[in-house]
């Protein structure tokens, strides 16, 4: 930070504030504190019987690459409702949010991603401002090689593991800048 937005002074320190464990911006002159923290996104699984709906992008970063419909949560909004405004935003479908089923920590870029389970409510889907396709797969269609994120990845894999036994739960993990690493760490909690 360069100025501060309380006083807009530019006396500015990186130092750990009284009371505090961790360096932050703090303003020299009016002491105002600035906390950055994680960013949540949350994205829904579209399901249509065997079948879930995949967004490929039309922005950076990885245009191109397929992905589930997700984005950055924002104020005002609760967690299953910014599902629910970026499967609409990113793939025009309306969805019944079934349940929360990843929460996937990324500490290395500072995010949270969570994704909920759900189901299309019809088949009236057609790319928004942020895709160039929209489609339903099949396990064995995805385009594995296409993914865009590790985060997607990774919950596709559960995914289809779980739908395969007919045990869904919710996972919680840790994705390193590798997540096939051992820093992978995958606990899985029942309903």
């Amino acid at each position: 930070m360069k100025f501060c937005s309380e006083c807009g002074s530019a006396s500015m320190a990186w130092q750990v504030p009284a009371g505090d464990n961790r360096p932050r911006h703090i303003c020299l002159d009016c002491n105002a504190v600035y906390y950055q923290n994680p960013k949540i996104v949350v994205g829904s699984i579209p399901e249509w019987e065997d079948r879930i709906l995949l967004c490929r992008r039309a922005i950076a970063p990885r245009h191109g690459y397929w992905t589930l419909p997700a984005g950055f949560m924002e104020n005002g909004e609760t967690t299953p409702e910014a599902a629910e405004r970026e499967t609409l935003e990113e793939a025009n479908a309306r969805i019944e949010i079934l349940h929360l089923y990843t929460v996937l920590n990324i500490p290395h870029t500072n995010q949270v991603y969570m994704m909920f389970r759900s189901r299309l409510l019809d088949l009236e889907y057609s790319p928004g401002s942020e895709s160039l396709e929209v489609a339903l797969f099949r396990e064995e269609d995805v385009p594995w090689s296409s993914l865009a994120f590790p985060t997607i990845e990774q919950t596709l894999r559960l995914y289809f593991e779980d739908r395969r036994r007919a045990d869904f739960g919710v996972h919680l993990g840790d994705i390193g800048t590798d997540w096939r690493d051992k820093r992978f760490i995958k606990r899985r909690s029942r309903d």
